[in-house]
């Protein structure tokens, strides 16, 4: 008789895979877009540098001129001391965060808006910039570290600089149990277990005849979650050539 597979598993609230948020500090996101910005650019303060479960990089806290307080990712090189500006007629100095139509190509840049006034949704991870490489009527060309390209509309905002918090991959992991606490922090599954490593009843790579999947690896999009395994909904498989 089959058993629950761990993504069956997953995602049905228990305390084993939910993430623990109640030690996260909060969300990340630009100011609210609003007359301030379009007119001018308004000053802001870093009041703080925090650290927060929920994020790879760290966050700072800036308090604006008219009292209001966000909680936004840190740039690389920044500190309590600094001053940041947010507006459309914001320099293009560290920290400040303006619409990608007033940024000079060649800039690194990263929490970008998606959409006009989301408040940044990419490029966010500790480490990572990109880097604005073209500008065409009412639109942006932008760089990502992986080398590919996005279109962005010109009035999306951004924050000029890379993301701190870049060297954290450099320290090896030298035995399991640091790994472990790592994972927990997040409440991530850890260890994995290769899905032909396990018996018939656990997975459906799994049997007692050798370490072979014995059927393909690609699934539907439309799979119950005990078949979605493997290549799910990929497009390609195989060695590129």
């Amino acid at each position: 008789m089959g058993k629950n597979l761990i993504q069956q598993k997953r995602g049905k609230g228990g305390p084993r895979y939910l993430a623990p948020s109640h030690r996260y500090v909060g969300s990340t996101s630009h100011r609210p877009y609003d007359q301030i910005e379009k007119s001018g650019s308004i000053n802001g303060r870093v009041v703080n540098i925090l650290d927060c479960p929920g994020h790879s990089a760290p966050l700072i806290e800036v308090q604006y001129e008219n009292g209001e307080r966000t909680l936004t990712i840190a740039p690389l090189g920044l500190n309590t001391q600094c001053v940041v500006k947010s507006g459309e007629k914001a320099e293009n100095g560290l920290g400040n965060t303006l619409p990608l139509k007033n940024i000079q190509i060649g800039a690194d840049v990263f929490n970008i808006e998606s959409k006009v006034g989301d408040g940044g949704k990419y490029i966010k991870s500790a480490g990572s910039s990109a880097k604005v490489i073209a500008k065409q009527e009412k639109k942006v060309i932008v760089q990502f570290c992986s080398k590919k390209t996005k279109v962005f509309d010109e009035n999306c905002r951004a924050t000029i600089g890379i993301v701190a918090g870049g060297g954290r991959k450099d320290k090896p992991i030298l035995k399991a149990g640091k790994a472990h606490f790592m994972m927990k922090a997040r409440n991530k599954l850890y260890p994995k277990t290769s899905g032909v490593a396990m018996n018939a009843v656990n997975h459906p790579f799994g049997c007692g005849r050798g370490r072979h999947k014995g059927k393909p690896k690609t699934v539907s999009r439309n799979a119950p979650p005990g078949r979605k395994v493997g290549s799910i909904a990929s497009r390609r498989t195989g060695i590129k050539r």
